[in-house]
C-alpha cells in the first residue's frame, strides 16, 4: 500500500493534538541539539542502520538528518500535526528518501514484517498504550530486525522515583504533552517479545542537576 506524504494527506481528526506542547516542544528540541548533547545522541542511536526503517514519533524530525546513507527509505510516523508539518520540512532536507505520515503508535498504518528497523525516541513516555505500540513495532519488523531506541524513564534514588510518580499522577502529563516520567522502557520491549541487545544509562544533562526527566537508556533490541 502506498504511503501518503504528509503534505498532501487529509485526515479528519489527528490521533494526537497538542499545538501548545508542540510549540514548546520545536524550540525545546532545537536548543537540546547542542545544550544537551542530543545531536551526538541522534548520531549514536542511527549509526548502522541500512534497509527500510520505520520511525515511529518523529516529531519534528530532528533524527533525519542522522540517518546514513545505507538507510534506502525512512517512513515516519507523526501524529500531531504542527510537529509533523516541521518533519515534513526537515524531510525536504534530508539526503535520506523519507516519507512522513500521520498515524498512531498503537495503529500503525503500514504492512506486517515490512521493515528492516523501527526507530523509537522519546517516544514511549507519550504514547497512550504501551504495550500495544511496541506489539505493532513487533508487527511491522521482520523477523530478525532492528528495535533502535533513546527513551527517559524511572532512575535515580527512592525521594527521584517517588517524585517522577507524582509528577505524573498530577501536572506533568497535562503540561507535557502527555508524557510520563516513571515509565520503564526496557522492561516494556523485554515484555512485548523484543530480545535485549547492548544499552546504556544516559544523563541529560550529562552534567549539572539531576531533573526528573534526566533518566534516560539508549539501546538496541531485536525480534526473534
Amino acid at each position: 500500500m502506498p504511503l501518503r506524504s504528509a503534505g498532501t494527506a487529509k485526515v479528519s481528526r489527528d490521533p494526537v493534538h497538542h499545538p501548545l506542547f508542540a510549540r514548546y516542544y520545536a524550540r525545546a528540541s532545537v536548543a537540546a541539539e547542542t545544550k544537551l548533547g542530543m545531536a551526538d545522541v541522534r548520531r549514536r542511536l542511527l549509526a548502522g542502520l541500512s534497509g527500510r526503517v520505520i520511525e515511529i514519533g518523529a516529531g519534528n524530525g530532528l533524527n533525519f538528518a542522522h540517518y546514513p546513507g545505507t538507510v534506502s527509505e525512512v517512513v515516519a510516523i507523526e501524529p500531531e500535526r504542527r510537529l509533523r508539518q516541521a518533519a515534513v520540512e526537515a524531510a525536504l532536507r534530508c539526503e535520506v528518501p523519507v516519507d512522513v505520515v500521520p498515524g498512531a503508535a498503537e495503529a500503525l498504518p503500514v504492512k506486517s514484517e515490512a521493515f528492516d528497523a523501527v526507530v523509537v525516541s522519546l517516544v514511549l513516555c507519550s504514547v497512550r498504550d504501551v504495550p500495544r505500540a511496541l506489539s505493532e513495532a513487533r508487527r511491522v519488523l521482520r523477523p530478525g530486525g532492528t528495535v533502535r531506541f533513546f527513551e527517559h524513564g524511572r532512575g535515580g534514588g527512592p525521594a527521584m522515583r517517588f517524585t517522577q510518580r507524582a509528577l505524573d499522577r498530577t501536572v506533568w502529563p497535562l503540561l507535557s504533552g502527555g508524557c510520563h516520567l516513571a515509565r520503564d522502557p526496557v522492561g516494556a520491549l523485554r515484555g512485548a517479545g523484543f530480545e535485549l541487545g547492548p544499552y546504556r544509562s544516559v544523563l541529560l544533562p550529562e552534567k549539572g542537576p539531576k531533573l526528573p526527566p534526566s533518566f534516560c537508556v539508549l539501546g538496541t533490541a531485536w525480534r526473534p
